[in-house]
């Protein structure tokens, strides 16, 4: 498979303007081209996983997560948030509908299955949680473009700066030195404190000086903000 995902990429720019995504004009115009690059997805066995880099295989399952949200929202579409789906709560995270052959055995896999065991277990990569996007407004951005193997690394460190440095998403009072920042980071703390810094300490890498003064300060006690779950539609 192509490791640069260009045919993801050419989608993406054509639907997704500042991380709003055109699910309506993807639905009417962009179904054949998305089947097509979910279905190259689907195309390597387990030995060809085995021969992937890890750069590789985070382009990989990133690209994966944020395909397969965008498909089963266009299953569903129109709707006003992916927790609206299923009856039970999260059950979108939880359905099996990704039909992929790299770890064999035929079973289809969750989105719950990519983020934790592929993208947390085996990868261990904490910039993964600015990276991919489930659907709602208080997610990261989704790109204009494709993780590609041969940039990853660029790409989660300019996707972990957008994310922290957007006052949506996080917001530091100067004035009070006071930090609340997305409620990310508290689901997934021990991913941000796993190298025994703490979590003001791991969000400073990423913001603004003045700003990263009062993170690490705050430490680990940083308020948390709400989380937005409405469409992150146009």
């Amino acid at each position: 498979m192509d490791h640069e995902h260009p045919a993801w990429t050419a989608l993406l720019r054509q639907s997704v303007h500042d991380g709003e995504v055109d699910y309506a004009g993807l639905q009417a115009h962009g179904q054949p081209e998305l089947t097509a690059y979910l279905r190259s997805l689907e195309v390597p066995g387990p030995e060809d996983y085995a021969r992937f880099t890890r750069e590789q295989r985070l382009a990989f399952w990133m690209n994966v997560y944020n395909a397969y949200t965008v498909r089963l929202i266009l299953d569903h579409y129109p709707l006003k948030s992916i927790r609206r789906i299923g009856w039970l709560p999260l059950a979108a995270f939880r359905a099996r509908f990704i039909p992929l052959r790299v770890l064999g055995g035929g079973e289809k896999l969750s989105l719950w299955q990519v983020e934790h065991t592929h993208l947390r277990r085996e990868l261990k990569d904490p910039r993964i949680h600015f990276a991919i996007v489930c659907a709602s407004r208080s997610c990261p951005k989704l790109r204009s473009e494709a993780y590609r193997a041969s940039e990853v690394d660029a790409q989660l460190e300019d996707a972990a700066r957008g994310f922290v440095r957007d006052s949506f998403r996080n917001r530091v009072d100067l004035a009070r030195g006071r930090a609340e920042v997305s409620r990310i980071f508290k689901w997934y703390r021990g991913d941000f404190e796993r190298d025994g810094q703490t979590l003001g300490e791991y969000i400073a890498r990423y913001a603004e000086p003045a700003q990263a003064e009062v993170l690490r300060k705050q430490g680990s006690r940083p308020g948390f903000l709400g989380y937005d779950w409405s469409l992150n539609g146009r």
